[in-house]
């Protein structure tokens, strides 16, 4: 029998590549090779299958977080291009209308997925930059708050607007784009790391 990990692993990754919405359990139960019902053991319906498989992909995605900011504890700069490094190279598995899905026909998944958005940008990403101030690799007066929220907090709806970013460019390109230019910007002249080269 299918565990409930399993389950949820298969799902968030065919609801990200054909959209929450457009994805049936039934087409999901034939994927795993189980009945729908076998689904229904584990969630009660779709909607809390799409919330669970969105928080199994976060928590992952969390953990990786963890896991950078750890290996990196002496560069906040490097640390903020890893995170999103990593976060592209989960986004570019997803279809544009997942994330559109979600905010129209569940939105408390939506909301979670909202919720991790906002802690990454104004707890994770917002902290690392005042570090990174404080080590004195980022200018005075750079207004950290406003450089999160140009530059950070929705990546993902820049990534999807018009066309699938992800389909016309490499990670590394989106990365130079999103991220490292707009570092470099705010950066003092005497910082570098291996993605300003």
């Amino acid at each position: 029998m299918i565990t409930k990990k399993e389950l949820l692993k298969c799902a968030i990754t065919n609801f990200t590549k054909f959209g929450s919405k457009r994805l049936t359990l039934d087409e999901l139960a034939k994927i795993l090779g189980i009945s729908k019902k076998t689904i229904y053991i584990h969630f009660k319906n779709k909607e809390t299958l799409v919330e669970n498989s969105l928080e199994f992909l976060l928590d992952e995605y969390k953990a990786d977080i963890k896991s950078i900011i750890a290996d990196n504890k002496k560069d906040a700069i490097l640390t903020i291009i890893l995170i999103y490094k990593r976060g592209l190279e989960y986004l570019r598995y997803f279809k544009p209308s997942f994330i559109f899905g979600l905010k129209k026909y569940y939105p408390d998944a939506y909301t979670i997925f909202d919720n991790f958005r906002v802690e990454l940008a104004y707890v994770t990403i917002l902290d690392l930059l005042k570090k990174a101030k404080e080590d004195g690799y980022i200018r005075n007066n750079v207004n950290l708050k406003l450089v999160t929220e140009l530059y950070f907090l929705r990546i993902e709806s820049i990534a999807f607007t018009v066309d699938n970013l992800f389909t016309v460019y490499d990670i590394n390109t989106i990365l130079d784009h999103f991220i490292v230019n707009n570092l470099r910007g705010i950066t003092t002249s005497q910082y570098s790391n291996c993605y300003y080269n």
